[in-house]
C-alpha cells in the first residue's frame, strides 16, 4: 500500500459538481493498493498517518502531528500510485489492485483511521472521476509505503 501524504491549508473533493469532501489545515492522503497487499497493513499506515510530525510547533520545528493540531484528514482512492512509467509513454496499472481488493483494503484503512482522529474523517468516492483541489502547506508531500 501507498499513501502520498500533503500538508494542507485546506483541499476538497468534487464528484459531478458536488463538493463530496472538504477539510481545513490538515493532511490530503491519497490511497492506492497493490496487487498483493494485505489487510493488516492499513492499520500500521493508519497509525503511522495520524503519527507523522509535520506541523509545526511555537518554535517553527516539524513536530506536531495531526491530531495535536486538531487537524482534518481527506483521504481520496487513487489506483494511479501503482502506475508504472517504465516502458513507453502510457503509464501501466498492472501493479494495482483489482477494484474488489482496493475497495475492502480502502473502507478498513478509513475504519482505521476514526478511531485515531478528533475530527470527522472525509473522503472522495471510491471509483469515481474526482476533482481535487488543496492549497498545499509548507509544501510537505511524503510517501508512506509498507
Amino acid at each position: 500500500m501507498r499513501v502520498l501524504v500533503q500538508r494542507v491549508i485546506q483541499a476538497q473533493v468534487t464528484v459531478n459538481h458536488k463538493v463530496v469532501g472538504q477539510i481545513g489545515p490538515g493532511l490530503l492522503a491519497f490511497f492506492g493498493v497493490h496487487l498483493n497487499d494485505q489487510p493488516t497493513v492499513t492499520t500500521w499506515l493508519a497509525k503511522k498517518l495520524t503519527s507523522l510530525r509535520i506541523f509545526s510547533d511555537q518554535q517553527g520545528k516539524m513536530n506536531l502531528n495531526v491530531t495535536d493540531i486538531e487537524g482534518e484528514i481527506l483521504v481520496v482512492s487513487q489506483f494511479t500510485l501503482y502506475a508504472s512509467c517504465q516502458n513507453g509513454n502510457r503509464p501501466d496499472f498492472k501493479q494495482a489492485a483489482l477494484p474488489e481488493l482496493a475497495f475492502l483494503l480502502y473502507e478498513k484503512f478509513l475504519s482505521d483511521l476514526i478511531p485515531l482522529i478528533k475530527k470527522p474523517l472525509q473522503t472522495g468516492v471510491f471509483g469515481a472521476d474526482m476533482a481535487i483541489s488543496l492549497v498545499n502547506d509548507g509544501p510537505v508531500t511524503l510517501l508512506l509505503e509498507k
